[in-house]
């Protein structure tokens, strides 16, 4: 009798996950690069389990690791997929101009967040020229959903029983970043929806502050959301009217030019 193929299967699924799951992390390490230590402590996995996947990563050219330094970075490959799925999956690609124009408008910094499961992914930033500036948030990092101002509007953007369980399983996450945030943000979820837009006060850095509007797929879903970071003495009431306002102007060409493109998810899982 032969013996049950399933383990096997398991083992492979398990590897290539892991593998993704690494190339994920070295992507986020951004110019600086991982070593092999910092890869093994973020993946929980043991040193030469990391170093075989790596190898098998480098191989296909999805990573490589810098001579002198010794650290991991994206490779060449990965760089070529990122530029074929950018027209399909490429919201930055649509909201740049936006992000653009904004920075130039308001001196600020403008930040494009995108939902990823029960956390958001940042991934742009762009500083105005306004000379002080907050760096609470930065080009790929990753924050539990509803943390920051273009979180929380993605947050509201959503169906109310979906916005609650995703902020409930992100608030163990949110308190390890600051004492009572969790319950804070279930306020600010609740005024952002009355206000259209979201304010995050200030809630894990002090003094600074962000407001964030959705950009919504034709169907209402969130595809992400444009924000604007400043320090507080630049978020008083009346120019975080005129914020909000700049912001849904954009946030509608954005959303504008994704329901051009047939995008959405579902309609294209076969």
């Amino acid at each position: 009798m032969k013996d049950a193929p399933a383990p096997q299967a398991t083992g492979g699924a398990q590897a290539v996950a892991r593998a993704l799951s690494l190339l994920s992390l070295v992507g986020r390490g951004g110019d600086a690069g991982l070593a092999l230590g910092q890869l093994a402590a973020a993946s929980g996995l043991t040193r030469p389990t990391v170093r075989r996947l790596l190898l098998a990563l480098a191989q296909a050219r999805m990573v490589e690791q810098d001579r002198r330094s010794r650290r991991y970075h994206l490779g060449p490959e990965a760089y070529l997929l990122g530029t074929f799925a950018a027209e399909r999956h490429g919201i930055l690609h649509h909201a740049r101009d936006s992000m653009l124009r904004l920075a130039d408008e308001t001196g600020d910094t403008l930040l494009l967040t995108v939902p990823q499961g029960d956390h958001t992914l940042c991934l742009e930033r762009i500083e105005g020229d306004f000379p002080i500036r907050t760096h609470a948030l930065m080009r790929g990092d990753r924050k539990p959903a509803g943390v920051g101002a273009g979180a929380l509007a993605i947050l509201a953007a959503l169906p109310q029983a979906q916005a609650r369980a995703l902020l409930h399983r992100a608030a163990p996450l949110a308190a390890e970043l600051a004492p009572g945030l969790a319950a804070a943000l279930a306020d600010d979820l609740a005024q952002a929806r009355a206000a259209g837009h979201a304010l995050n006060p200030g809630r894990v850095v002090p003094g600074s502050w962000g407001l964030g509007v959705a950009i919504l797929w034709p169907d209402g879903r969130p595809a992400g959301a444009l924000s604007i970071a400043a320090i507080e003495t630049r978020m008083g009431p009346a120019r975080q009217a005129e914020l909000a306002a700049a912001l849904h102007r954009e946030a509608r060409l954005v959303a504008a030019r994704l329901a051009a493109l047939d995008t959405e998810p579902e309609r294209n899982i076969a």
